[in-house]
């Protein structure tokens, strides 16, 4: 039955997920999606991996996340801080994240990302940052009408009670501490106010 709700809503967060399930490996045994909120994307990954664990610190999505997911052996939930949670390391081939980095210290998620992807694995984080000088302002602002005529047209909404914070790190510092403890790791911006890093971690 959940199969069916596979697209009830569609926001800038569900915008990024085609080119998320497109980076899943070929393969894929276990994945783990980072900030699942109501598991909306961990339920589409389970066509992409065998096994898919979605963690996040929102009691209510969690519980949401999981009669969501009733049913369905394959797809577990782990509610508590990522940083700190029982999960193992290099356990994952896939790792994704969205809109979740910024809710937490950034080096310290990214660094526990990176250790628990297996070798070989993929690593893919969307993030929402801040405008920082007059280029990153100026591709915001000539962005904004776009971002709200898709909006409008897409009727963007999304499941009521999802924890909101500011992003405190600008683009610029994004793409430094990238390079710095994922090297090789792509960066882009996005026009919808998202950045996307991807990463494979090297074979030993």
């Amino acid at each position: 039955m959940w199969q069916a709700e596979l697209e009830p809503y569609w926001n800038t967060n569900v915008a990024r997920h085609p080119g998320i399930l497109r980076a899943v490996p070929e393969g894929c045994g276990d994945a783990l999606d980072v900030g699942c909120g109501d598991g909306l994307l961990v339920r589409k990954l389970a066509g992409k991996a065998k096994r898919v664990t979605g963690v996040d610190s929102s009691p209510r999505m969690v519980a949401r996340a999981r009669r969501l997911a009733a049913g369905e052996p394959d797809l577990a939930f782990v509610e508590g801080d990522f940083l700190t949670a029982d999960l193992p390391d290099e356990g994952y081939d896939f790792i994704c994240s969205v809109s979740a980095i910024h809710h937490m210290d950034f080096e310290a998620a990214l660094t526990r990302m990176r250790e628990l992807l297996r070798p070989g694995g993929a690593l893919v984080v969307v993030g929402l940052a801040r405008e920082s000088g007059p280029a990153e302002w100026a591709a915001s602002i000539a962005a904004a009408p776009v971002v709200q005529i898709i909006k409008v047209l897409r009727r963007a909404h999304g499941p009521d009670g999802m924890p909101v914070a500011r992003p405190q790190m600008s683009y610029g510092q994004v793409r430094t501490a990238a390079r710095r403890l994922l090297p090789g790791s792509r960066y882009r911006r996005h026009i919808l106010y998202r950045y996307s890093l991807t990463w494979e971690k090297p074979v030993r």
